[in-house]
């Protein structure tokens, strides 16, 4: 059976092409599409890698972007919370300001200050925060100053 087989195929000889005017005017203009087709990849290979470049820095300088106006919103929030606690600082001062003005105020401040006691007052020394801190609270080390100090302008 295989010889039969073998023998109904006819065998297969090389054809020659005909070679003439419109054969070799279809051949031309067969070369000239494939020559254009090739020409259109790579025209659209190089489009494409242009595209793709421009996509990726526009990317690259969009995160760049981002990360800067991060750093920015950063620093504003810091300098909105420090101008925040300057301003009550000077609201503070403002108010030490007009405390200055009152005699009073300025008694009780030097007599703080600089242990000053009007006629007839007794000081007593108390122990600062640190002082209580070492001391446990203990009140027994708290001194009491004998006598009157004046105030030479008085």
């Amino acid at each position: 059976m295989e010889q039969r087989n073998r023998q109904s195929k006819p065998a297969r000889r090389p054809v020659t092409p005909i070679q003439t005017d419109y054969v070799r005017a279809k051949e031309r203009k067969e070369q000239i599409r494939q020559a254009r087709k090739t020409r259109l990849y790579r025209r659209l290979a190089v489009f494409g890698l242009i595209v793709l470049l421009t996509f990726g820095w526009m990317t690259w300088s969009i995160v760049e972007k981002n990360k800067v106006l991060a750093a920015k919103q950063q620093e504003k929030e810091a300098a909105l919370a420090e101008l925040e606690k300057l301003e009550e600082e000077g609201h503070d001062l403002k108010l030490q300001l007009e405390k200055l003005d009152d005699p009073e105020y300025i008694a009780k401040l030097a007599r703080k200050e600089y242990l000053l006691s009007e006629e007839g007052e007794i000081i007593f020394t108390l122990p600062d925060d640190k002082d209580k801190k070492k001391d446990d609270g203990s009140k027994e080390d708290k001194k009491e100053k004998g006598g009157e100090d004046y105030d030479s302008g008085k």
